[in-house]
Protein backbone atom coordinates (compact mmCIF):
# COMPACT_ATOMS: atom_id res chain seq x y z
CA UNK A 1 0.00 0.00 0.00
CA UNK A 2 3.12 2.19 0.50
CA UNK A 3 4.23 1.78 -2.96
CA UNK A 4 4.31 4.36 -5.83
CA UNK A 5 0.73 4.56 -7.20
CA UNK A 6 0.62 4.62 -11.12
CA UNK A 7 -0.24 8.00 -13.18
CA UNK A 8 -3.75 7.34 -14.11
CA UNK A 9 -5.18 3.71 -13.29
CA UNK A 10 -4.46 1.99 -10.05
CA UNK A 11 -6.87 -0.91 -11.10
CA UNK A 12 -6.50 -2.39 -14.57
CA UNK A 13 -9.79 -5.18 -15.85
CA UNK A 14 -8.65 -7.52 -18.74
CA UNK A 15 -10.96 -9.34 -20.78
CA UNK A 16 -9.21 -13.21 -20.98
CA UNK A 17 -10.31 -15.10 -24.53
CA UNK A 18 -9.01 -12.97 -27.16
CA UNK A 19 -7.23 -10.10 -24.81
CA UNK A 20 -4.72 -12.22 -23.18
CA UNK A 21 -5.50 -15.75 -24.49
CA UNK A 22 -5.41 -16.42 -28.33
CA UNK A 23 -8.36 -18.51 -28.06
CA UNK A 24 -10.90 -17.10 -30.22
CA UNK A 25 -10.45 -19.41 -33.36
CA UNK A 26 -11.12 -22.53 -30.59
CA UNK A 27 -13.43 -20.54 -28.52
CA UNK A 28 -15.56 -20.77 -32.06
CA UNK A 29 -15.10 -24.07 -33.05
CA UNK A 30 -16.18 -25.58 -29.66
CA UNK A 31 -19.66 -23.56 -30.21
CA UNK A 32 -19.80 -24.90 -33.65
CA UNK A 33 -19.41 -28.47 -32.63
CA UNK A 34 -20.99 -28.14 -29.98
CA UNK A 35 -24.38 -27.30 -31.93
CA UNK A 36 -23.49 -30.17 -34.31
CA UNK A 37 -23.47 -32.55 -31.74
CA UNK A 38 -26.57 -31.73 -30.72
CA UNK A 39 -28.66 -31.05 -34.06
CA UNK A 40 -28.79 -27.56 -34.32
CA UNK A 41 -28.36 -24.97 -36.44
CA UNK A 42 -24.38 -24.59 -36.56
CA UNK A 43 -23.60 -21.08 -36.85
CA UNK A 44 -20.82 -18.63 -38.85
CA UNK A 45 -17.78 -18.37 -37.74
CA UNK A 46 -19.02 -14.75 -37.63
CA UNK A 47 -21.78 -15.47 -35.72
CA UNK A 48 -19.75 -18.07 -32.90
CA UNK A 49 -17.00 -14.78 -32.83
CA UNK A 50 -19.49 -12.11 -31.92
CA UNK A 51 -20.49 -13.99 -28.30
CA UNK A 52 -17.33 -14.44 -26.97
CA UNK A 53 -17.13 -12.38 -23.98
CA UNK A 54 -20.35 -12.97 -23.11
CA UNK A 55 -21.35 -15.86 -20.43
CA UNK A 56 -21.63 -19.01 -21.57
CA UNK A 57 -25.91 -19.06 -21.29
CA UNK A 58 -25.98 -15.72 -23.36
CA UNK A 59 -23.34 -16.28 -25.58
CA UNK A 60 -25.46 -19.90 -26.84
CA UNK A 61 -28.92 -18.40 -26.72
CA UNK A 62 -27.49 -15.39 -28.68
CA UNK A 63 -25.92 -17.36 -31.66
CA UNK A 64 -27.74 -20.70 -31.77
CA UNK A 65 -31.09 -19.29 -31.36
CA UNK A 66 -34.55 -21.26 -31.51
CA UNK A 67 -33.54 -24.33 -29.27
CA UNK A 68 -36.13 -25.14 -26.49
CA UNK A 69 -35.11 -23.44 -23.45
CA UNK A 70 -34.48 -26.90 -21.60
CA UNK A 71 -31.57 -28.10 -24.34
CA UNK A 72 -28.91 -24.92 -23.88
CA UNK A 73 -27.58 -26.74 -20.64
CA UNK A 74 -26.78 -29.85 -23.35
CA UNK A 75 -25.74 -27.59 -25.39
CA UNK A 76 -23.12 -26.39 -22.87
CA UNK A 77 -22.44 -29.50 -21.80
CA UNK A 78 -21.24 -30.19 -25.14
CA UNK A 79 -19.50 -26.77 -25.78
CA UNK A 80 -17.30 -27.57 -22.30
CA UNK A 81 -16.30 -30.99 -23.35
CA UNK A 82 -14.98 -29.77 -26.56
CA UNK A 83 -13.26 -27.04 -24.91
CA UNK A 84 -11.65 -29.08 -21.74
CA UNK A 85 -10.64 -31.30 -24.60
CA UNK A 86 -8.78 -28.83 -26.62
CA UNK A 87 -7.85 -25.97 -24.25
CA UNK A 88 -4.20 -27.04 -23.89
CA UNK A 89 -3.72 -26.01 -27.16
CA UNK A 90 -4.18 -22.65 -26.48
CA UNK A 91 -1.17 -20.11 -25.71
CA UNK A 92 -0.89 -16.11 -24.42
CA UNK A 93 -0.24 -14.18 -27.09
CA UNK A 94 3.33 -13.09 -27.42
CA UNK A 95 4.55 -10.60 -25.23
CA UNK A 96 1.57 -10.88 -22.87
CA UNK A 97 3.71 -12.23 -19.32
CA UNK A 98 6.34 -9.09 -20.20
CA UNK A 99 3.14 -6.58 -20.50
CA UNK A 100 1.28 -8.09 -17.17
CA UNK A 101 4.98 -7.92 -15.47
CA UNK A 102 5.93 -4.47 -16.39
CA UNK A 103 2.32 -3.65 -15.02
CA UNK A 104 3.25 -5.18 -11.76
CA UNK A 105 6.30 -3.85 -11.59
CA UNK A 106 4.34 -0.05 -10.93
CA UNK A 107 2.08 -1.20 -8.94
CA UNK A 108 -1.10 -1.56 -10.48
CA UNK A 109 -3.80 -3.57 -9.37
CA UNK A 110 -4.32 -6.76 -12.50
CA UNK A 111 -7.37 -8.10 -12.32
CA UNK A 112 -9.77 -10.35 -14.80
CA UNK A 113 -13.22 -9.75 -15.82
CA UNK A 114 -14.25 -12.66 -18.03
CA UNK A 115 -17.22 -14.14 -19.36
CA UNK A 116 -15.42 -17.88 -18.84
CA UNK A 117 -16.72 -19.70 -15.75
CA UNK A 118 -14.24 -19.82 -12.97
CA UNK A 119 -13.37 -23.09 -13.66
CA UNK A 120 -11.96 -22.35 -17.04
CA UNK A 121 -10.25 -19.29 -15.90
CA UNK A 122 -8.66 -21.14 -12.92
CA UNK A 123 -7.44 -23.95 -15.40
CA UNK A 124 -6.29 -20.97 -17.84
CA UNK A 125 -4.45 -18.95 -15.38
CA UNK A 126 -2.44 -22.32 -13.90
CA UNK A 127 -1.97 -23.89 -17.50
CA UNK A 128 -0.53 -20.32 -18.05
CA UNK A 129 1.32 -19.37 -15.27
CA UNK A 130 -0.49 -16.97 -14.13
CA UNK A 131 -2.04 -17.40 -10.88
CA UNK A 132 -0.02 -15.20 -8.77
CA UNK A 133 -0.18 -12.47 -11.50
CA UNK A 134 -3.91 -10.99 -10.47
CA UNK A 135 -5.11 -9.76 -7.27
CA UNK A 136 -8.35 -10.40 -8.13
CA UNK A 137 -11.15 -11.74 -10.43
CA UNK A 138 -14.20 -12.50 -11.73
CA UNK A 139 -16.37 -14.64 -13.75
CA UNK A 140 -19.44 -14.60 -15.50
CA UNK A 141 -20.85 -17.31 -13.34
CA UNK A 142 -20.31 -16.33 -10.17
CA UNK A 143 -21.22 -12.44 -10.61
CA UNK A 144 -23.51 -10.40 -14.02
CA UNK A 145 -22.53 -11.63 -17.61
CA UNK A 146 -21.31 -8.56 -19.38
CA UNK A 147 -22.41 -6.13 -20.53
CA UNK A 148 -23.78 -5.67 -16.93
CA UNK A 149 -21.16 -3.34 -15.34
CA UNK A 150 -21.40 -5.95 -11.78
CA UNK A 151 -17.67 -7.01 -12.68
CA UNK A 152 -16.62 -4.21 -12.42
CA UNK A 153 -18.58 -2.50 -9.86
CA UNK A 154 -17.24 -5.61 -7.68
CA UNK A 155 -14.07 -5.66 -8.44
CA UNK A 156 -13.95 -1.60 -7.63
CA UNK A 157 -15.29 -2.50 -4.57
CA UNK A 158 -12.85 -4.76 -3.87
CA UNK A 159 -9.96 -2.85 -3.76
CA UNK A 160 -11.53 0.76 -2.95
CA UNK A 161 -11.17 2.15 -6.76
CA UNK A 162 -13.09 5.21 -8.47
CA UNK A 163 -14.67 5.05 -12.21
CA UNK A 164 -11.90 7.05 -13.68
CA UNK A 165 -9.16 5.13 -12.26
CA UNK A 166 -10.18 2.17 -13.14
CA UNK A 167 -9.46 1.13 -16.87
CA UNK A 168 -11.48 -1.84 -18.94
CA UNK A 169 -9.51 -4.14 -21.42
CA UNK A 170 -11.04 -6.01 -24.19
CA UNK A 171 -11.57 -7.44 -27.75
CA UNK A 172 -15.14 -7.15 -27.68
CA UNK A 173 -17.94 -4.34 -27.40
CA UNK A 174 -19.48 -6.13 -24.76
CA UNK A 175 -15.97 -5.36 -22.97
CA UNK A 176 -16.68 -1.74 -24.05
CA UNK A 177 -20.52 -1.51 -23.46
CA UNK A 178 -19.07 -2.98 -19.58
CA UNK A 179 -16.87 -0.57 -19.49
CA UNK A 180 -19.25 2.44 -20.46
CA UNK A 181 -22.38 1.00 -18.10
CA UNK A 182 -19.88 1.03 -15.06
CA UNK A 183 -18.43 4.77 -16.08
CA UNK A 184 -14.41 3.31 -16.23
CA UNK A 185 -12.11 3.98 -19.47
CA UNK A 186 -11.48 1.22 -21.53
CA UNK A 187 -9.09 0.35 -24.88
CA UNK A 188 -9.69 -2.28 -27.05
CA UNK A 189 -7.43 -4.69 -29.13
CA UNK A 190 -8.38 -5.08 -32.72
CA UNK A 191 -6.62 -8.48 -32.52
CA UNK A 192 -9.82 -10.73 -30.80
CA UNK A 193 -12.94 -11.55 -31.51
CA UNK A 194 -14.60 -8.21 -33.24
CA UNK A 195 -13.28 -5.83 -35.85
CA UNK A 196 -11.91 -2.49 -34.45
CA UNK A 197 -14.61 -0.28 -36.64
CA UNK A 198 -17.17 -2.11 -34.13
CA UNK A 199 -15.33 0.00 -31.29
CA UNK A 200 -16.02 3.42 -32.35
CA UNK A 201 -19.03 4.12 -31.01
CA UNK A 202 -17.33 3.61 -27.66
CA UNK A 203 -15.00 5.75 -27.71
CA UNK A 204 -11.86 3.95 -26.39
CA UNK A 205 -9.03 5.88 -25.32
CA UNK A 206 -6.88 3.61 -27.61
CA UNK A 207 -7.39 0.82 -29.92
CA UNK A 208 -4.06 -1.66 -29.63
CA UNK A 209 -3.53 -3.96 -32.99
CA UNK A 210 -0.93 -6.41 -31.12
CA UNK A 211 0.17 -7.01 -27.91
CA UNK A 212 2.99 -4.92 -28.26
CA UNK A 213 1.13 -1.60 -29.05
CA UNK A 214 -0.66 -2.67 -26.34
CA UNK A 215 2.27 -2.87 -23.86
CA UNK A 216 3.64 0.38 -25.25
CA UNK A 217 0.22 2.69 -24.69
CA UNK A 218 -0.08 1.28 -21.01
CA UNK A 219 3.48 2.05 -20.18
CA UNK A 220 2.92 5.58 -21.52
CA UNK A 221 -0.31 6.28 -20.66
CA UNK A 222 -1.53 4.20 -17.84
Amino acid sequence: MNAPRPRRFDLIAFDWDGTLFDSTALIVQCIQGAARDIGAVVPSDADAAYVIGLGLNDALQHCVPGLPTERYPELGARYRHHWFARQHEVVLFPGTLEMLRDLKARHHWLTVATGKGKRGLDEALAHSGLVEMFDGTRTADRTASKPDPLMLHELMREFGTEPQRTLMIGDTTHDLQMAANAGTPSVAVSYGAHEREAFEAFDPLFVAHSTKELHDWLLQHA
